[in-house]
């Protein structure tokens, strides 16, 4: 399928749905099989905002929360947060940008478990925000359960996120991340004690991450940085600077502007 190439005046979420639309009405021809389910999540919703809430909803739903019930708590939270459907449509157009294995927008939105994990985490943090913690910690449980991704409904994700394979990925009450961020299974950014202050990682913008990284602490990801899989970060990493190692150490100085995007993990 076509990458979108959005102009600065487009509106992300049209293009993304005309682009969702597109392919499910093709796909709907083609696998016969599947035609049910591409009516319901895509071709039958009136936007992107149905056809996330009632595809979450579906993934979410337990046998003591209906699917009906978790659909309008979804519903309510994009209402409380318009930006959620705006950085949805964010996030899936970067992840078909930078992805070679993602072959359509429709793949990523109905089967890669990164991006279901952060639309999840968006509508837990916009009813952590409302005062409703106790439903927004329950969006974190079940995210553990089905995608293997736990953050804490209080910490901050910006727009145009990949969580690449996503399995293991934990992030703590405090930590931030900001955008066009690329992320890779098993990050952690976590904390070093028990401190109930700000204690986890500020991550900027434009950041790649490696497998298996540990960033730990109150500490900066400067923008542009390049962190190695499997690295121990526990100190500030300049802007545009590649660190690796346990503890990480500076191994180059400035990279690319923008390694998040190019997504080359080599030092």
């Amino acid at each position: 399928m076509a990458k979108l190439n959005i102009a600065t005046s487009d509106v992300p979420d049209i293009c993304v749905w005309k682009a969702l639309n597109k392919e499910a009405a093709a796909y709907a021809v083609k696998e016969k099989a599947l035609s049910s389910l591409l009516y319901a999540t895509i071709l039958d919703q009136e936007d992107l905002g149905g056809a996330l809430t009632n595809h979450l909803a579906e993934k979410l739903a337990t046998a003591d929360f209906s699917t009906l019930k978790m659909r309008q708590v979804l519903s309510e939270a994009v209402t409380s947060d318009s930006r959620i459907i705006e950085f949805a449509a964010k996030d899936l157009l970067v992840v078909m940008q930078r992805d070679p294995a993602c072959n359509s927008h429709l793949h990523a939105f109905l089967y890669f478990k990164g991006y279901m994990a952060i639309q999840t985490h968006r509508c837990a943090h916009a009813l952590f925000n409302a005062g409703r913690d106790l439903i927004a910690f329950h969006l974190q449980n079940r995210s553990s359960e089905l995608f293997g991704v736990d953050i804490n409904p209080a910490a901050v994700i910006g727009h145009g996120i990949m969580l690449d394979h996503a399995t293991g990925f934990v992030m703590g009450e405090t930590a931030r991340i900001g955008n066009d961020c690329s992320i890779l299974q098993g990050v952690t950014l976590g904390g070093t004690g028990k401190s109930d202050e700000d204690r986890h990682p500020k991550v900027g913008n434009r950041v790649l991450i490696g497998a298996n990284a540990s960033i730990l602490g109150n500490i900066k990801i400067g923008d542009g940085a390049k962190v190695a899989a499997g690295s121990v970060v526990l100190k500030d990493v300049p802007p545009q600077c590649t660190v690796a190692g346990v503890p990480a150490k500076g191994v180059s100085g400035p990279c690319c502007d923008n390694p998040a995007d190019s997504m080359d993990h080599t030092l």
